[in-house]
């Protein structure tokens, strides 16, 4: 969500009545301080079927359109899942927003004048420009398919649950006042659509941070000219519209061309495809993505193969676009690396190489409407990181392309390490449907399936995060990890493989596991300095930092988890991001919890690695002790600062 994307503000305590009136200038101060908001939830309502340049600019139409001409009576004021109310003049405009909206998606009617809502927009008007937001991760074009298959009011209900947080029967009275006849059927269609809400806040649905893309410069040229002409002349000028270039038939769902120069052409002629020979990764220096040869069943397909250059480089308004965080989306700077070419289920699927991505373009079989363009930087990827990439997914299966010197592939359950692998024949380098995590919540979350790739006396494990290639796994010290592969590395992995979830769509490079300490329970013999005596229980909690890289360098996320004996899952204790706590620069963590013993009896937990001197307690929790381990008694709810001292007398800062 945009910083400026904020939730309107309580109204003062001296409260309205029922059906306060709203003149222009409160409803215009609401408007412009939540036009971000608006502008989106009128974005989210609106029917999918316009497409996503017309949705933005009838978006900021409808938003504007809804400051009323004089003073109004507003018919519902909802108030926040909080219980506070609203601004009467954010709740005025906004049910002009939904109102609107509803009307946009209303079918034209004979001897009926349309309403204004159902015509395109006169303004705003971008002249030369396409503009659409910018595109989401696998989870938002997930969720926005599904919303396309609801209804307006559906829509609309699902938008005021997730992003506004009202109650359902504060829903059903704002669409009433909207013109719903059926409220309870719209709830009922929005509870039907799974996935968290806050993907509702995400930039691929904010009609405020755009991209832009220019339209066809060659029929805006043909324009201009058919304006200084006769009728006659505008014939001839219609029939040229038509057909712009060299026609939509050889370049499939691409936008019309917009640049002629050498080096363009080169770039997007299948003849220059490059090739890597068969057995080119057995003698070169470099084992990567470079030296995959070209494998598939339709490498000799040039129509096909024009088609996913054409749209690489300049995908039409039709295609679904996805990009990992960081990756460029624009075309190939010249002919790039052809990796893949063939059926994949009920679909063509190419896979393309430039040094810095790997794309993936994909059309089904009956046509090129619903194609799908997905990129992703793996700029620096070694023989370790240059292992698969992922050719489809459907019904909740994943199908793998695998590196040439993969010679066995396998699946198995992170979570339950004693299930044991499942082997998985190799055809052509591609693998059947394998069974992808899931789209699971942490706590409803009991599996989560990976993939074993064997490399000569190699094996890595790498598990699908939604992207185009899937990120590698590995355990042991920050500057010194290991694959995870044998019993020991399943085992750390097995309490924390549902965490991976958090670092879904991030475009995550490898996430590593590192067992950073052990302290015994307070009740547990040989507890540490600082502990109280024993009251019953024992046993040891594990501490263990995970470490999710990516692509770009930035954005790392770490998480500090805690185990106690016999549970399942590690709990979360801290978390960060684009920190070097837990990594190769600085492998040091400081992590705290509080935990309750069998006694009923609240302690502060603290850890830090072993490279640790003294841990220090401070603020609402006061406490220090020598070594690594930190174990002080306290409340419930309390709150303490941090501070551990290095053995080179460098202090740390706790995880937050």
């Amino acid at each position: 969500m945009q910083p400026q994307d904020v939730a309107p503000r309580p109204a003062p305590s001296s409260a309205s009545p029922a059906h306060p009136v709203v003149d222009v200038e409160q409803a215009e101060a609401a408007l412009v301080e939540h036009y971000p908001r608006l502008a989106r939830i009128a974005y989210l309502v609106l029917p999918p079927g316009l497409g996503r340049s017309r949705r933005v600019l009838t978006a900021h139409a409808l938003t504007q359109r809804a400051l009323p001409r004089g003073r109004t009576t507003t018919p519902v004021v909802p108030a926040q899942s909080t219980g506070r109310g609203v601004d009467p003049g954010y709740a005025l405009v906004r049910l002009r927003v939904v109102r609107t909206a509803l009307e946009a998606g209303l079918p034209l009617r004979r001897r009926a004048w349309p309403k204004r809502s159902q015509l395109p927009p006169l303004l705003p008007h971008v002249r030369g420009l396409k503009l659409f937001p910018r595109s989401g991760g696998a989870d938002e074009l997930a969720l926005d398919q599904r919303l396309s298959a609801l209804t307006a009011p559906g829509r609309a209900a699902y938008v005021l649950r997730g992003l506004e947080k009202l109650p359902d029967d504060e829903v059903r009275e704002l669409l009433g006042a909207a013109g719903v006849s059926d409220s309870d059927a719209a709830l009922r269609e929005a509870a039907e659509v799974p996935g968290p809400y806050a993907l509702l806040g995400s930039a691929g649905f904010d009609p405020c941070s755009l991209q832009a893309r220019p339209t066809d410069l060659r029929r805006r040229r043909q324009h201009t000219k058919a304006a200084l002409v006769a009728g006659a002349a505008l014939v001839v000028c219609g029939a040229l519209l038509g057909l712009p270039g060299d026609g939509w038939g050889p370049d499939g769902a691409a936008a019309p061309p917009y640049a002629q120069n050498p080096a363009a052409q080169a770039a997007l002629d299948p003849g220059r495809l490059t090739k890597a020979a068969p057995a080119a990764w057995k003698t070169s220096a470099r084992t990567d993505f470079s030296v995959w040869p070209a494998r598939g069943d339709l490498t000799g397909d040039e129509e096909l193969l024009r088609r996913a250059l054409a749209v690489w480089a300049r995908p039409g308004a039709s295609v679904g676009v996805s990009a990992t965080p960081g990756t460029p989306t624009g075309g190939p700077a010249g002919p790039p690396q052809l990796l893949y070419a063939g059926n994949v289920d009920n679909a063509r699927v190419v896979i393309l190489h430039d040094g810095l991505r790997v794309t993936r373009y994909a059309e089904p079989k009956d046509g090129t409407d619903g194609a799908a363009l997905d990129l992703a930087r793996t700029d620096g990827a070694g023989r370790a990181q240059a292992n698969a990439v992922v050719l489809g997914r459907a019904d909740g299966n994943v199908r793998y392309l695998t590196a040439p010197w993969v010679t066995k592939a396998a699946g198995r359950d992170l979570a339950d390490p004693d299930s044991g692998a499942r082997d998985l024949p190799l055809t052509g380098g591609v693998t059947p449907p394998v069974a992808g995590p899931g789209q699971q919540q942490p706590e409803a979350c009991t599996s989560w399936n990976v993939l074993e790739l064997t490399d000569g006396s190699d094996t890595r494990v790498v598990t699908d995060l939604g992207e185009l290639v899937p990120a590698r796994l590995t355990t042991g010290r920050p500057g010194s990890a290991e694959d995870a592969s044998g019993a020991e590395a399943l085992g750390t992995w097995a309490p924390y493989a549902c965490s991976l979830g958090a670092v879904r769509g991030q475009g995550v490079r490898s996430v590593n596991a590192w067992e950073f300490a052990t302290q015994p329970l307070p009740g547990a013999s040989g507890a540490g300095p600082g502990s109280p005596r024993p009251e019953g229980g024992g046993g040891s909690g594990e501490w263990v930092c995970t470490r999710a890289e990516t692509w770009r360098g930035r954005g790392a996320r770490v998480l500090a988890q805690f185990r106690t004996p016999g549970a399942k899952q590690g709990a979360v204790a801290a978390k960060a991001q684009d920190v070097p706590a837990c990594g190769a620069r600085d492998p040091h963590v400081l992590a705290g919890v509080l935990w309750k013993s069998e006694g009923g009896h609240w302690y502060l937990l603290a850890a830090g690695d072993r490279g640790t001197e003294s841990v220090e307690a401070t603020g609402g929790i006061s406490g220090a002790a020598d070594g690594n381990l930190l174990t002080v008694k306290t409340g419930q709810g309390a709150q303490a600062e941090l501070t551990g001292t290095l053995e080179d007398g460098r202090t740390i800062g706790g995880l937050r």
